[in-house]
């Protein structure tokens, strides 16, 4: 690979990065809107905003996804616990509406 392939290749990889992240954050934007949903559910069925159970059972998948897929687990976990705690910061900010 030359220089002008490479410059070529890098930009090429970081446009998609771009692209990649845009998907990521309405990906995060969807899940977070799903807490509205969750929220509603729990209130009805009698179930705490912080549910120990469901948080392990996603934990020990992510976990399990990170290691079929060579991904660093801990990075993938901290990342995932970012996200449930999103969605219970959001849960509760419903709940106080």
């Amino acid at each position: 690979m030359d220089k002008e392939e490479a410059s070529r290749l890098l930009q090429e990889s970081r446009t998609k990065i771009d692209e990649m992240d845009e998907l990521l954050i309405d990906l995060v934007e969807k899940r977070t809107l799903l807490a509205r949903d969750i929220v509603n559910a729990k209130l009805v069925l009698g179930i705490e905003i912080e549910d120990k159970k469901r948080e392990a059972y996603i934990h020990e998948k992510i976990k399990q996804i990170a290691r079929e897929k060579n991904i660093d687990e801990v990075s993938l976990t901290s990342i995932i616990k970012i996200l449930t705690d999103m969605s219970k910061k959001e849960q509760n900010k419903i709940l106080r509406r």
